[in-house]
């Protein structure tokens, strides 16, 4: 019987155990660069125990930040990632770097185009109320110079001392806004046909594996289900499942959720909205999530391990490493995964609340996390000093002393 804390080989890459702190957006890094926030977060995660730990949401180029204040790839911050892949390294862990783009829901005040773009020309109900309330439809140059720089983006991660790079497909940004439906009205080879809907993501998976050494991982995570009525689904999932394996992708990361459409598809649980509103900067998209936060950020039940009945039908269409993600916060919940024959197994909420509970599990110190789906840290990603676990006084005590210790 195979062991959450079994060794894994990924690729080229050996894990110390099945465990991956997922990518969890984390709100640390101001002006677009590394702070030293983000650098302990990811070094307490990789000190605490799992095998690797994935930097999230890094855009491929500067109009790929959903808000300003996301890291975006370039030269210059590529020093910056590289103390914080040393210091993950340090603590025995691997160190992964999630790339995506936004597409067309971007409220970037820096935006250097005159609008976002995505697939179709649409409504950008995230930038509405800041200027930029539409998205262009991209051209065929745009899509390719998109692929280039998800190339260049890995590239540049390896440099700065990433074991693995994941590429974003799902959650509604750029490339899971080809895949889907509701978004994607194109009428030519990018638009229509799944097969068509896909080529764009697929290109970016394939020129992205051929760029790089044939045993550095590259990871593709993707919906299992958007979400809402005629988006992306599970058939559809395991056909690009399929085609996935097919490009050479290590493995996938298997999420679900579609942010502009039901943004807490993906998380289940409690809605803070009252926290959200709170945190809040512009006063005008105060009063919005006030008055439609309710009708926009729907409620659905936790459960433990919420997407494993999808991801099981994932798991019977290909052989490639699979990771399970959703609901899991128990020593009992790693070891379903690894029963129903997913490699590895993906934290997040109860990682943030408790950075060193995979060491406790395996200690056998400790079986369960005392994470509860609150979904308070949601609303903290929001707030100055980033993503901390609001029911625990002594990190939001460390975040009061960084600002003061890092004022802007």
């Amino acid at each position: 019987m195979t062991s959450p804390f079994d060794a894994f080989q990924l690729g080229g890459l050996r894990l110390r155990n099945r465990v991956v702190k997922a990518a969890t957006y984390e709100g640390m890094s101001p002006d677009a660069h590394v702070s030293d926030g983000l650098v302990k977060h990811h070094r307490d995660v990789a000190a605490g125990g799992v095998a690797m730990t994935t930097v999230a949401y890094c855009a491929v180029e500067p109009d790929g930040r959903t808000f300003r204040d996301q890291l975006y790839m370039r030269p210059d911050v590529v020093p910056e990632l590289r103390r914080l892949t040393d210091a993950v390294h340090a603590e025995g862990a691997a160190a992964s770097l999630q790339l995506g783009h936004c597409g067309g829901f971007c409220n970037n005040r820096d935006l250097r185009r005159a609008r976002p773009y995505g697939p179709s020309r649409a409504l950008n109900a995230l930038g509405a109320l800041s200027g930029r309330p539409l998205a262009d439809a991209m051209t065929e140059a745009d899509i390719e110079q998109v692929t280039e720089a998800f190339v260049e983006a890995s590239r540049l991660a390896r440099e700065a001392g990433f074991d693995a790079v994941e590429l974003h497909l799902g959650h509604g940004y750029l490339l899971s806004q080809f895949l889907c439906p509701t978004t994607n009205a194109r009428r030519d080879a990018y638009g229509g046909s799944l097969e068509n809907r896909a080529r764009f993501p697929l290109a970016v998976v394939e020129r992205v594996r051929a760029a790089l050494p044939a045993g550095f991982p590259v990871l593709a995570k993707v919906n299992l289900r958007d979400g809402h009525r005629g988006g992306f689904d599970i058939d559809e999932s395991v056909q690009v499942a399929r085609w996935l394996e097919a490009s050479g992708a290590s493995a996938l990361v298997l999420s679900g959720g579609f942010v502009s459409r039901d943004a807490f598809y993906l998380f289940r649980g409690e809605r803070p909205l009252g926290a959200m509103i709170s945190v809040e900067k512009s006063v005008a998209q105060k009063v919005a999530l006030t008055l439609f936060g309710p009708a926009v950020i729907k409620a659905h039940p936790y459960e433990p391990l919420y997407f494993l009945p999808l991801a099981r039908q994932v798991r019977s269409a290909v052989k490639m490493p699979l990771v399970l993600l959703g609901g899991i916060t128990a020593l009992a919940h790693l070891q379903t995964a690894m029963d129903e024959g997913f490699e590895l197994a993906a934290m997040g909420r109860a990682l943030i609340h408790e950075p060193g509970l995979i060491a406790k599990y395996a200690a056998g110190e400790a079986t369960v996390s005392g994470c509860v789906p609150c979904n308070l840290c949601v609303a903290e990603m929001d707030r100055e000093g980033g993503v901390r676990c609001a029911k625990v006084p002594a990190q939001l005590a460390e975040r009061e002393a960084y600002l003061k210790s890092h004022p802007r």
